[in-house]
C-alpha cells in the first residue's frame, strides 16, 4: 500500500463488461500504463478482492482503488547519449534512437527516454497527450532502434496523431529474421492482442486489434533473412510478432522465440530490428518529407558476418 489518495465508488453501469485498466483510465484519467501498473501491484479491489488489469468488472460493485500520490518536482531531464536529431523546425522534430532508450517515460522504466533526452537537449514539445509522453505520436520499443518523430507543436500533434490513425504515414523498417519466409514476398494480416497466458507479451489472437505488416525479403543467408518491412498498422510488437507466427522470429528475439545461439554468433544481444525509413506529410504545408537511417554498428556488424559466410 502506497500513501496515495484512497478512493472508493460503485462501478457505473457505463463500465460494465470493461477491463479494470480500461476502467481506471476513463474513471480517473490515468494512462493506461499507469492503470495496469496499479493492478498489478494490488492496488485494486473490487467487492473487497484484489482484481488484476485484465478482469472485467460488473456494474454496481464496489471498486476501490489506492492512486499514486500527487507527484512531486519532476526530475531533472539528462541527456541520452546517441539519441541524433536529424531534422528540427518548429512543428516536429525527428530522432535516431539509440538501443536501449524508451520512447517516453513509464511504470516500471528508470532507463533514459526521447522525450527526457530532447528536454535535456534543450528542445521543447507539444503539451498535448497524456504527462508522460507529452508530444509523442507513436513509438519504438526501447531495444528497436531508429527513426522517430516527435511534435513541437499542438497542430503538429493533432496532425500527426490523425495521420498515424489513418495510415498515410510510411513506416519502413528492416528486420533480419530467421529462416527463410515463403513467400519471399508478401503480407501478415493476424490481429495482436496481448498472450492470453503471458501478459507481458503480444500473440496473434482470435479477436484481437487488427494488424497487417507487408515485407520483402531483400538478401538471404543460410541462415537468416534481411527483410524490407511495411507497416499499414501500428500495433505493440507488431513486427517482432508478426514473423513469430510465421516461425521466422527476429534474431536475437528470444522473448519471441529466437535461437539464442545465432545472435550469440553474430553478436546481437537484442532483436535486430531497424527503423530505416520514415516519411509524413507536414503538419505545416501538406508536403510529404521522408527521413532515412543507417544500421547502427551492432547491426550492421551481423550483416558484416553473414555476408562473409555466404
Amino acid at each position: 500500500m502506497t500513501s496515495g489518495l484512497h478512493r472508493a465508488l460503485p462501478v457505473p453501469d457505463g463500465l460494465e463488461g470493461q477491463r479494470v485498466d480500461q476502467a481506471l483510465t476513463r474513471l480517473f484519467g490515468l494512462s493506461r500504463a499507469v492503470a495496469a501498473e496499479l493492478a498489478d501491484t494490488e492496488r485494486v479491489w473490487v467487492d473487497g478482492r484484489v482484481r488484476g488489469k485484465g478482469d472485467r468488472l460488473t456494474g454496481g460493485s464496489w471498486l476501490e482503488v489506492e492512486l499514486p500520490p500527487p507527484p512531486g518536482e519532476p526530475p531533472a531531464p539528462e541527456p541520452v547519449a546517441g539519441l541524433t536529431v536529424v531534422h528540427d523546425d518548429d512543428d516536429v522534430v525527428v530522432v535516431d534512437k539509440p538501443v536501449g532508450v524508451a520512447a517516453h517515460p513509464s511504470p516500471g522504466w528508470d532507463g533514459p527516454t526521447v522525450v527526457g533526452g530532447l528536454a535535456a537537449a534543450g528542445y521543447r514539445v507539444s503539451t498535448s497527450g497524456a504527462a508522460e509522453r507529452q508530444g509523442v505520436v507513436h513509438r519504438l520499443d526501447a531495444a528497436t532502434t531508429g527513426l522517430m518523430v516527435v511534435a513541437k507543436s499542438e497542430r503538429a500533434y493533432t496532425v500527426l496523431k490523425a495521420a498515424f490513425k489513418e495510415r498515410t504515414v510510411d513506416k519502413g523498417y528492416s528486420a533480419l529474421v530467421q529462416g527463410h519466409p515463403d513467400p519471399s514476398r508478401g503480407t501478415i494480416d493476424a490481429p495482436i492482442d496481448r498472450h492470453p497466458r503471458h501478459d507481458w507479451r503480444f500473440a496473434v489472437v482470435t479477436g484481437g486489434r487488427p494488424s497487417v505488416t507487408h515485407y520483402e525479403v531483400v538478401e538471404a543467408f543460410p541462415a537468416a533473412s534481411l527483410v524490407d518491412v511495411h507497416l499499414e498498422t501500428g500495433r505493440t510488437h507488431q513486427i517482432r510478432v508478426h514473423f513469430s507466427a510465421m516461425r521466422h522470429p527476429c534474431v536475437g528475439d528470444t522473448t519471441y522465440g529466437a535461437d539464442p545461439t545465432l545472435a550469440a554468433r553474430l553478436g546481437v544481444e537484442r532483436q535486430w530490428l531497424h527503423a530505416v525509413r520514415l516519411g509524413f506529410a507536414h503538419p505545416a504545408d501538406g508536403r510529404w518529407v521522408e527521413f532515412t537511417s543507417s544500421y547502427p554498428p551492432d547491426l550492421a556488424g551481423a550483416l558484416t558476418i553473414l555476408r562473409a559466410e555466404s
